[in-house]
């Protein structure tokens, strides 16, 4: 009686282990958001959804607090080849780190000046790390671009 117990526990967690190993379909989307699986299938699902709907169709919005009132929101269009999300995904590339970055500057990155937002190097002088650009010609809050900043810091600037 103890060995068929045994063995019926032992096959109970095999089936256990195994049912753990394989994955479920749509599992993909459950997948930690800075897998290259789940990057790659969002971009693919963007390029999917921008075949089939208008340059005006948004894929995201970005949020940004402000001192009163709701957030303002930014919104990210399929655009074309010269702004919006086919733009970014061909002159700058993709990722998940391009999403978050586009992210971390519209929500808490300061002013830019070329109507958009910065990241800046925690330095002095300050120096731009990554720039988005809002503006396009389907909406004055939709992003126009984004990319990393490779430009060393102005000469000239003020000291600290």
């Amino acid at each position: 009686m103890l060995h068929r117990t045994t063995a019926k526990a032992a096959l109970a967690a095999t089936a256990a282990l195994s049912a753990l190993l394989i994955p479920a379909a749509g599992s993909a989307s459950a997948a930690s958001p800075a897998s290259g699986a789940t990057v790659t299938a969002r971009a693919n699902s963007y390029d999917a959804t921008c075949r089939s709907h208008s340059r005006t169709y948004v894929l995201k919005k970005y949020y940004r607090r402000v001192p009163v009132g709701p957030p303002t929101f930014y919104t990210l269009r399929c655009g074309t080849s010269t702004w919006g999300w086919k733009h970014i995904k061909a002159r700058h590339g993709w990722n998940s780190t391009m999403d978050r970055k586009i992210n971390a500057a519209i929500g808490s990155g300061s002013p830019n000046g070329r109507g958009g937002y910065s990241t800046y190097l925690n330095q002095c002088p300050r120096v731009e790390k990554f720039r988005t650009i809002i503006g396009t010609p389907a909406g004055s809050n939709d992003l126009l671009t984004a990319y990393n900043v490779d430009q060393p810091a102005a000469t000239g600037a003020a000291r600290c």
